[in-house]
């Protein structure tokens, strides 16, 4: 009996170990997102990128410098204002996988997202920190066949840590988790939220951070 009681404890304690252990694994595989911005990153575009890679597979793409239209800059007015009182905010529902972007009592857009496939979607409520109308993500691993590369991201806006929304160029499903953990959209449903958030970035800025007087909209994601 006394032999029973000390194996109990042993077989539980290498239990903890292994799952801390493959829990820890799948942390560092899975759960950065698209990765926080390098510090020198500017927002700009990168007129000679290198392959971009998703999942261990070449991209064929072809993504000229965006420039906005006088109709969609125009959005950004009152978005500092419906900021600072909510206002103005952006619901993510992934169950439907769709994004709603509420001006009071009005939706102003709804658009289809693709979330976390390949790691999970964080819930909860957030505010935009950062915005950048290009970055480079990089992330998952090759021996798991989740490797990106991905030169020229285009209208990125950060929520929480290395998580955003943001177009992408990679694929066309939208409607259906194709993520790392990100939001996709398409380029021109992700060009119209850029520019309708907060923090503002001007026609000729390429990144913008936020505070008091520019503040980070706010997101709101459940299933």
């Amino acid at each position: 009996m006394r032999s029973l009681k000390v194996l109990i404890p042993l077989s539980l304690a290498l239990s903890i170990f292994v799952l801390f252990f493959s829990a820890r694994d799948i942390i560092d595989d899975e759960s950065c997102g698209c990765g926080p911005p390098d510090s020198s990153e500017t927002g700009k575009y990168n007129p000679t990128p290198e392959l971009a890679i998703f999942n261990n597979e070449v991209v064929d793409y072809k993504l000229a410098e965006l420039t906005p239209s006088l109709d969609i800059l125009s959005s950004q007015e009152g978005a500092v204002l419906g900021a600072v009182s909510d206002e103005r905010w952006i619901e993510v529902d992934l169950s439907d996988q769709k994004l709603y972007a509420h001006n009071g009592n009005n939706i102003d857009y709804e658009f289809l997202i693709s979330g976390g496939k390949w790691a999970p979607t964080p819930k909860g409520e957030f505010r935009i920190w950062v915005k950048l109308k290009y970055t480079k993500m990089e992330g998952g691993k090759k021996e798991n066949n989740t490797y990106y590369y991905l030169s020229n991201v285009p209208y990125v806006q950060y929520f929480y840590r290395g998580y955003g929304i943001h177009g992408a160029y990679w694929h066309s499903n939208f409607g259906n988790p194709m993520s790392h953990g990100c939001i996709n959209m398409a380029i021109p449903d992700a060009e119209k939220l850029f520019y309708w958030t907060s923090p503002l970035v001007g026609q000729k800025s390429w990144v913008a951070y936020s505070a008091k007087d520019n503040p980070g909209t706010r997101i709101v994601i459940h299933d």
